[in-house]
């Protein structure tokens, strides 16, 4: 059997990649951040099968000591501060997280001296900024936020303990991808949200920023089976995972909006606070590496994904109070 340690195993994606690692008859390990508060909804359904330790990403000795004692053969690094607008608030935990600490597990890995753990980065297309489109692996990058510079961090520590170690390290830069289960705080789910409140008389208005930007939209569990697909190549490598289409957020407005029947021009107020201090205007991928090496194509339409986040949302406010 098969031992996996996931990273952010309580997110959107860790959760359903610990669901697919499960599904493979994998021993699948995860690290939840110590709250106040319970922190695992997402994974509820499967906490049973799951062996979880609590502690810090940045925590050096938690790390080296959870690596050290078990013989992982894979380890997919998720966690981080993953909100670009609040990488702007608070730029200097977000580089701690979500770039030192991926410095961290492959130091770990390396000190272990198991040759066989395989390291999966979790990377972003924010790292490409405003860099031309569509972006592929060799694109440059030009990061707009502190999110972006981080995870760029993160990138080029895999790539140099793949080439200066020979480990076996891969990212998948994988452009935005959605799902029932992102958090409330992100454009999309906020939007499905607030149409399913506002079609069931619980909620006025909606506040947002810039609806403007054009961004590359695809479905969470297609994209874990790719960060799956990576670490089961022989070769390690760098791979873009993407739909090939962009969107605006003005669209997914529309289209949300529209799935209830409403026009969105009637329930949607701008806001200055909500736009970044720098814009990424326009995110498009180009997969083809991916689909070629790994075999991997997204399966969810941008129409389809609208609508399953719509459809949950509905569902899950329909019991719920005005706010």
């Amino acid at each position: 059997m098969k031992r996996a340690l996931v990273t952010g195993i309580t997110g959107q994606d860790g959760a359903y990649l610990a669901e697919l690692l499960l599904e493979k008859g994998y021993e699948v390990h995860g690290i939840i951040r110590r709250a106040s508060t319970f922190n695992t909804g997402r994974i509820d359904h499967i906490i049973n099968d799951l062996k979880l330790s609590h502690g810090d990403i940045t925590d050096g000795c938690f790390i080296a000591s959870t690596i050290l004692k078990t013989d992982f053969d894979e380890v997919y690094h998720l966690a981080a501060q993953s909100h670009v607008r609040v990488s702007f608030d608070n730029p200097v935990f977000t580089n701690d997280v979500t770039g030192t600490g991926t410095s961290i597990i492959l130091e770990s890995i390396r000190m272990s001296g198991n040759k066989n753990t395989r390291f999966y980065f979790a990377g972003s297309s924010e790292m490409f900024g405003n860099s031309p489109s569509p972006q592929r692996e060799d694109t440059p990058m030009i990061p707009q936020s502190p999110y972006g510079c981080a995870k760029c961090y993160g990138y080029w520590m895999t790539r140099n303990y793949r080439e200066g170690y020979g480990m076996h390290c891969s990212t998948g830069i994988l452009f935005n991808h959605e799902s029932p289960r992102r958090g409330e705080t992100f454009v999309t789910r906020k939007i499905s949200r607030a149409a399913a409140r506002i079609k069931l008389g619980l909620q006025d208005e909606l506040y947002l920023g810039n609806i403007e930007s054009f961004r590359d939209w695809g479905y969470a569990p297609d994209y874990v089976e790719a960060m799956w697909m990576m670490l089961q190549q022989d070769k390690p490598d760098d791979y873009v995972i993407a739909t090939g289409e962009a969107h605006s957020v003005k669209e997914f407005l529309e289209k949300t909006f529209e799935h209830f029947g409403l026009d969105y021009r009637d329930w949607v107020k701008i806001d200055p606070k909500y736009f970044r201090p720098t814009e990424v205007n326009y995110l498009l991928g180009d997969s083809t590496k991916a689909q070629k090496d790994l075999g991997w194509k997204p399966r969810v339409t941008f129409n389809e994904l609208v609508d399953i986040m719509a459809k949950d949302a509905y569902e899950n406010c329909s019991h719920r109070q005005p706010i």
